[in-house]
C-alpha cells in the first residue's frame, strides 16, 4: 500500500470516525428528550391525580412498588424519584401557563382520571402516550426568545431537579440551564456554582448591595441588572482633543435611547444635570434614571478617567440627597452608579464595601477604543439610528 492511498485510508477512518461520534451525540441527546418527556409525562399524570387527593395517602409508593413487580429491575421510578417528576413537570407547567399559547394551537388531551390504586401499573385507557409530546408543544410555545429548546434538552434530569431546588427564578434556571448545555457541567460542578451563586456574580460590576439594601431580594436583581462594563458604541469622542465628562455626557445624551437600551428595557430617562437642593446649595447629578424593575432611582455619575475612591464620596452623597428630597416613600433606597474610563476591581472592592449607600462601578468603551473586528461587525451607526428611530456527548443521568 502506498504512502498516498494509507493517507487516503486515514482520511477515510476520521471522516468515519468523526460521523460516529456525530451520530452518538445526536442519539444522546435524543435519549435525553424522550427521557425528559417521559418524566414530564409521568410528573403530569401523577400532578394530575394526587394532589386532589384522588389516590389518596401513600398512592405515589405503591406506584413505584407496582412498576417494580411489572417491570424487574427497573430504575429511576423510586417514590423519592417519581415526586420529583411530579415537580417537575409543576414547576415548569407554571412557566408554561403563564406565556402566551395560542387555544387552536396548544391541544392538551385531558387525562383520564377513572384509574384506581388496585391498577398501579398504567392502565390501558390512560392517556400518557399521547402526553409524551407535551413537554416538546409547550416549549416550542413558550413566548420566551431567551428560552433555548435545544440547550433544554441537552440537560439531564437531575440536573434540572438540582437547578430546580436551588433556584426559584425562571431567569436564573435558564442561565445554569444553558451553562450546563454549553459548558457539560457534572452534577458536581453545577452544585458547586450554584453555592458559589455564580448567576448572581457572572459579568456584574463590584458593588455593595448586598450589605446595604433593606431586601436581599433587591440587592440580588439590582446585582442583575447592572454590568461590570458597558460598550458604548454609538458614541465616537476620538477627534476630543482632551474629553472631559460633559463631552462623554453630551454624547449619552444626544443617543438616550441607544444608552437606555444599552443599560435596560427597564430605565427610564428623568434628566442629565439634574439639580438636588441642600441647605439652599445646588448640586448636579450628572444623569438620573427611574428603573421600573427595581423600583428605585438610579444616579449615573461619569468619568472619563481611572477610578479613584474619593469619586464614591460624592456619589454617596447625591444618593442621601435623593432619598431625602426626591424619593418617594413606596420607591425603594436610590442606587448610584459610577461609569468611569477605567477601574481596578479589587481597588473598587475595597472602597464600596463600607459605605451606607448602595452603589457600584462599571466600565465603558466608546467606538474608537473597540478593536477593528469589532467595530467592522458592528452595524453603520446612521443604519442602526433610522432601525431604532422606526420603530459532549451529554450523559443521560438516571433518576435518582
Amino acid at each position: 500500500m502506498s504512502d498516498n492511498s494509507i493517507l487516503n485510508f486515514n482520511d477515510v477512518t476520521n471522516i468515519i470516525k468523526d460521523a460516529i461520534i456525530r451520530s452518538r451525540y445526536q442519539a444522546a441527546k435524543l435519549v435525553n428528550k424522550e427521557l425528559l418527556s417521559l418524566y414530564y409525562a409521568v410528573g403530569r399524570y401523577v400532578s394530575q391525580n394526587s394532589r386532589n387527593d384522588f389516590w389518596g395517602q401513600g398512592a405515589i409508593k405503591q406506584l413505584s412498588e407496582a412498576l417494580q413487580r411489572e417491570l424487574p429491575g427497573l430504575r429511576g421510578f423510586s417514590e423519592g424519584a417519581i415526586k420529583k417528576m411530579r415537580l417537575f413537570y409543576e414547576e415548569w407547567q407554571s412557566v408554561f401557563s403563564n406565556r402566551s399559547l395560542t387555544t387552536n394551537d396548544l391541544k392538551i388531551e385531558k387525562i383520564s382520571t377513572e384509574s384506581s390504586l388496585t391498577t398501579m401499573a398504567f392502565p390501558n385507557n390512560t392517556d400518557i402516550s399521547v402526553d409524551l409530546s407535551l413537554l416538546a408543544k409547550h416549549i416550542n410555545l413558550c413566548a420566551l426568545p431567551e428560552f433555548s429548546a435545544e440547550a433544554f434538552y441537552r440537560v439531564g434530569f437531575t440536573h434540572h431537579y438540582t437547578i430546580m431546588a436551588k433556584e426559584k427564578s425562571l431567569d436564573s434556571r435558564l442561565f445554569y440551564i444553558t451553562q450546563c448545555a454549553d459548558k457539560f457541567w457534572t452534577v458536581e460542578a453545577l452544585k458547586s456554582n450554584l453555592r458559589g451563586e455564580l448567576y448572581y456574580k457572572s459579568g456584574t460590576m463590584p458593588n455593595n448591595f448586598l450589605s446595604t439594601l433593606p431586601e436581599v431580594e433587591q440587592a440580588k436583581r439590582a446585582i442583575r441588572v447592572f454590568k461590570d462594563e458597558y460598550f458604548l458604541d454609538y458614541i465616537n469622542i476620538e477627534d476630543e482633543i482632551d474629553p472631559d465628562e460633559r463631552v462623554l455626557e453630551r454624547g449619552i445624551i444626544a443617543n438616550i435611547k441607544q444608552f437606555i437600551l444599552s443599560f435596560g428595557n427597564h430605565f427610564c430617562f428623568i434628566g442629565n444635570q439634574h439639580r438636588v437642593i441642600v441647605d439652599e446649595q445646588e448640586f448636579f447629578i450628572d444623569l438620573l434614571f427611574f428603573n421600573r424593575e427595581l423600583r428605585c432611582l438610579v444616579a449615573v455619575e461619569l468619568k472619563c478617567g481611572e477610578f479613584k475612591p474619593a469619586h464614591l464620596g460624592q456619589l454617596n452623597f447625591y444618593l442621601s440627597a435623593l432619598d431625602e428630597y426626591v424619593k418617594l416613600p413606596s420607591e425603594a433606597p436610590s442606587i448610584g452608579i459610577l461609569l468611569c474610563k477605567d477601574a481596578r476591581r479589587n481597588v473598587v472592592e475595597f472602597a464600596v464595601r463600607d459605605y451606607t449607600k448602595p452603589m457600584g462601578v462599571a466600565t465603558y468603551r466608546t467606538r474608537n477604543e473597540m478593536p477593528d473586528e469589532w467595530q467592522k461587525a458592528l452595524p453603520d451607526f446612521e443604519d442602526m439610528k433610522k432601525l431604532l428611530e422606526s420603530a459532549p456527548d451529554e450523559q443521560i443521568t438516571e433518576v435518582e
